[in-house]
């Protein structure tokens, strides 16, 4: 399966988990700051997987164009 985006957004996270969309936002702050990334950096789905222990398969069934 080949996903047609590389980012990850808080809506993604929130299909993903069930939990809320601000949820979603929060954790990519955590992930960002864990990265040493700016605030406009954006998250890949690979670096969510990594971070979260969700197999990156399992998060591409999620991700939607």
């Amino acid at each position: 399966m080949i996903t047609k985006r590389a980012c990850i957004y808080p809506k993604d996270i929130q299909r993903i988990t069930g939990r809320s969309e601000r949820y979603g936002r929060k954790l990519l702050q955590d992930i960002r700051e864990f990265l040493g990334k700016e605030s406009y950096q954006f998250v890949t789905i690979h670096k969510f997987s990594e971070y979260t222990g969700i197999q990156l398969d399992i998060v591409k069934e999620y991700i939607e164009d």
